[in-house]
């Protein structure tokens, strides 16, 4: 009976919490607009380099790297193992949801564009905003901001909207990009609906780098793809900046927003990553910029508006 009024206790808690989270403000959004920007170099980074090291590899070498950068981050701040213990559950149905997204990501990038890619990973802030609003206390949308996340996905279809015919290949790695957007919004959903909600954000990353790690190596090894990947110069700087940049500064700056702020208005702003995933994959993959890409960000920036403002 006691663990039952604690259990309750500790939900009102979280639930408050939760509703007491700040609007988006002008530090909010310069920090989420430096965060898609590096995310939308993610799939650019993996691509290029797939030819000498896989897209799975590189996944699990990073998440390895930026686990044990993160661990000692923690270990430094004051977090012990007592911590890590209680949130254990939480922590690993989001380590779970994490590497989902990641391998589907890597698979999906063996047969799509990295710019396709881009569109239908960040479909997660779609799934993620229906989720949090039917689960999550203060996370509700309000009939405008409900009509700005409908534009922003359209200017989001209307900006990556493919020209010419689909080949069975490329709707495969679209599939699997959804899938990994779909596993995103779990993973956001899992955080805000959990203890995890009100813990470091030293202790959320590591349990998702972590486990990614322990599942994804084995995988890499035993598939042949760890030992056959050719650690270039090129190779060893796009995994550089995935672990120290992507996996650990961008993704701790989420996490701390996502502690700070609603993460429904914070979600809309992952819209502008494919936008940057487009253009970085024009100028350095040579993929092509066609003229709705404009038109299309156009529309994502009004939506983005109706959401926060």
């Amino acid at each position: 009976m006691n663990h039952q009024k604690i259990a309750m206790r500790s939900q009102a808690c979280w639930q408050e919490a939760g509703s007491q989270r700040k609007s988006v403000d002008m530090t909010a959004a310069s920090l989420m607009l430096i965060f898609c920007i590096v995310l939308g170099f993610q799939q650019v980074a993996i691509k290029g380099v797939a030819d000498d090291i896989s897209p799975l590899a590189q996944v699990a070498l990073r998440s390895a790297i930026a686990g044990c950068l993160v661990g000692l981050l923690a270990y430094w701040r004051g977090l012990r193992w007592k911590t890590v213990k209680r949130h254990w559950v939480p922590g690993l149905l989001v380590g779970m949801g994490f590497a989902a997204e990641f391998s589907f990501v890597a698979w999906g990038l063996t047969y799509t564009l990295a710019s396709h890619m881009s569109v239908f990973l960040y479909t997660a802030p779609i799934f993620a905003a229906l989720g949090l609003h039917l689960w999550v206390p203060g996370e509700q949308l309000s009939l405008r901001q409900w009509w700005g996340v409908g534009l922003a996905f359209l200017g989001m279809v209307i900006a990556m909207a493919p020209s010419g015919a689909y080949s069975v290949d490329i709707l495969i790695g679209d599939s699997l990009g959804l899938l990994a957007g779909l596993s995103w919004a779990a993973t956001t959903v899992i955080i805000r609906k959990t203890s995890l909600s009100e813990a470091p954000a030293e202790l959320t990353l590591s349990y998702q780098l972590s486990v990614t790690a322990l599942l994804l190596l084995p995988v890499a090894a035993i598939s042949g793809q760890l030992f056959s990947a050719k650690f270039t110069g090129l190779a060893m700087a796009s995994l550089g900046f995935q672990s120290l940049v992507i996996s650990f500064a961008a993704l701790m700056l989420w996490f701390t927003l996502l502690r700070r702020y609603r993460a429904s208005q914070l979600g809309v702003f992952s819209f502008l990553g494919p936008l940057f995933g487009v253009l970085f994959g024009t100028l350095l993959l040579n993929e092509p910029l066609s003229p709705n890409f404009m038109m299309g960000g156009g529309v994502i920036l009004i939506g983005i508006v109706l959401v926060t403002r």
